[in-house]
């Protein structure tokens, strides 16, 4: 279906980038995220031929910016929402700072929670009131299926918006929206510089084909209104059961022996 407005957080490039590009003319975007400059450039690529396009840098890791983007969203009535932004850091715990530690927190968890309340009561009366559906989509990762030494918090920050998203579904089945937590894997955009991963996976990830952020995207806005949970690839589809079902001490063993290869 085609959405009226579209919010996108972490929209200044890689998946939330593609996601802008993906979604039909007809939809308005209002975009977010802290990079300025790519903000504006993508905006003036999208809003050719009068599209609307609106923006606000807003930093997801303090209150006032998720506030912000809450105001924003509101004014647009937005009726499809994508908690896109995610921040992740290699390392122990111990070893990585405190504010790191926080920010993966603020925004892999606080943002998309308080985003997601605080427009729903909006796009729920809209939804009812014009017979249409809303949607919300929360970019989880292949990570939340298992624990994962040396990415621990950002690994439990998507394990967190997993089962919050499902568990948000089903609260709201009997309602005109629908609910999709995407589960990209390895996925080429510029998170694992950000990570502080010196030594990426080039082109795979183990037996796993990095995908680009154009079919993560894709694939995310198909599956909305089809199911809940989303893996990105069949490969990545067969480690998320894998984890699921072999034993825990066994998986961290394992992740922790390839993550030490990407330092």
């Amino acid at each position: 279906m085609t959405y009226q407005s579209a919010l996108i957080t972490g929209a200044s490039s890689g998946i939330g980038a593609a996601f802008a590009r993906a979604l039909p003319r007809a939809t308005a975007l209002l975009l977010t995220g802290r990079d300025r400059d790519r903000l504006n450039a993508l905006a003036q690529e999208l809003g050719l031929n009068g599209r609307q396009v609106r923006t606000v840098v807003a930093d997801l890791t303090d209150a006032e910016g998720r506030y912000a983007v809450i105001g924003a969203a509101e004014t647009a009535r937005v009726d499809l929402v994508i908690n896109n932004a995610g921040i992740g850091q290699l390392g122990r715990v111990i070893d990585n700072s405190e504010l790191r530690e926080m920010e993966m927190v603020q925004v892999n968890i606080a943002a998309p929670v308080e985003i997601s309340r605080g427009l729903l009561p909006m796009m729920l009366r809209h939804a009812h009131e014009s017979g249409t559906r809303a949607g919300i989509i929360n970019v989880a990762s292949t990570a939340a299926f298992a624990p994962m030494p040396l990415f621990a918090t950002y690994a439990a920050s998507k394990t967190f918006l997993l089962n919050y998203t499902e568990a948000l579904a089903e609260e709201l089945a009997q309602e005109p929206i629908d609910v999709l937590a995407l589960c990209p894997g390895a996925t080429e955009t510029r998170f694992f510089e950000r990570a502080g991963v010196e030594n990426p996976p080039s082109g795979k990830l183990g037996s796993a084909p990095m995908h680009s952020a154009e079919r993560v995207a894709q694939e995310g806005l198909r599956a909305l209104g089809q199911e809940r949970v989303h893996v990105v690839g069949p490969t990545n589809y067969l480690a998320s059961i894998a984890m699921r079902l072999l034993p825990r001490r066994f998986i961290t063993a394992a992740v922790e022996n390839t993550l030490q290869k990407w330092k």
